[in-house]
């Protein structure tokens, strides 16, 4: 079922500019509506709808930091009909608005990670390691609690790991499901002319109690088409030259 759900998402990245249906994607996987759905959910875990969403921010972002094109522009041009739904959203997904993400990018400026929470015992904590696994992150490795499979919103908590520190330790989670994501970029020298690669930790959801301690073990990996960008700003993620990127502070 990869496979069919590799031919969707190549439909995706081929055709985010347009309209584009449930049916059309099911079309390109060459399978019905319903069952379409549920395979891409168990590959991807998320929706078609919200992969193609994501995919638009995702372009919008690069748009600004790479381009001079103006919001309504670019909002067009990622598939909104309407820049104030795009501006919304990206706001609501990045953590910055547009015109403020594209002065950020460019300055070389962190992103608006929110103050980390002190311990409480009224919440719970995730604590955990995250392993390496032969790959070598450029410079931070980034942890978050996200309350859904897309990192994106601001974290309700957060981590970051320099070089040689591979624990984490999120405190101050409200009792409920959330869902761990890790990002980096990789600090292996690329090709000529080829983009750095993400590095990313996924693990499924996990439910937390107040009081309590979740262990998480989490290892990063070279991305992979059937992952979801990451929207929410990060400046090793959102510099407009990533080879300044080693000396943003």
């Amino acid at each position: 079922m990869q496979d069919a759900v590799h031919r969707a998402i190549e439909t995706i990245w081929s055709h985010y500019t347009e309209p584009v249906s449930l049916s059309d994607l099911a079309d390109a996987a060459i399978l019905s509506r319903f069952y379409f759905s549920r395979v891409f959910r168990e590959v991807t875990g998320t929706s078609p709808g919200r992969f193609l969403s994501a995919i638009r921010l995702h372009q919008a972002k690069e748009m600004l930091r790479d381009s001079e094109l103006g919001v309504t522009d670019i909002s067009y041009r990622v598939g909104y009909n309407s820049p104030g739904s795009f501006t919304s959203r990206f706001t609501r997904s990045v953590g910055l608005a547009p015109t403020r993400y594209r002065a950020r990018a460019r300055l070389l400026e962190s992103g608006p990670l929110p103050e980390a929470p002190t311990p409480d015992p009224r919440c719970g904590t995730v604590v955990g390691t995250v392993h390496r696994s032969g790959v070598v992150p450029l410079r931070n490795v980034y942890v978050g609690a996200f309350g859904s499979p897309i990192a994106e919103g601001r974290p309700v908590s957060w981590d970051v790991l320099g070089p040689g520190r591979p624990r984490f330790r999120l405190h101050g989670l409200p009792e409920g499901t959330w869902y761990i994501r890790v990002a980096g970029l990789d600090g292996s020298v690329p090709d000529y002319g080829a983009e750095r690669r993400m590095l990313i930790g996924t693990c499924p959801s996990i439910t937390v109690r107040s009081g309590r301690v979740v262990e998480l073990d989490v290892t990063l990996r070279h991305s992979s088409i059937y992952d979801l960008p990451v929207l929410f700003a990060l400046p090793e993620f959102d510099c407009r030259d990533l080879a300044l990127v080693a000396g943003v502070r």
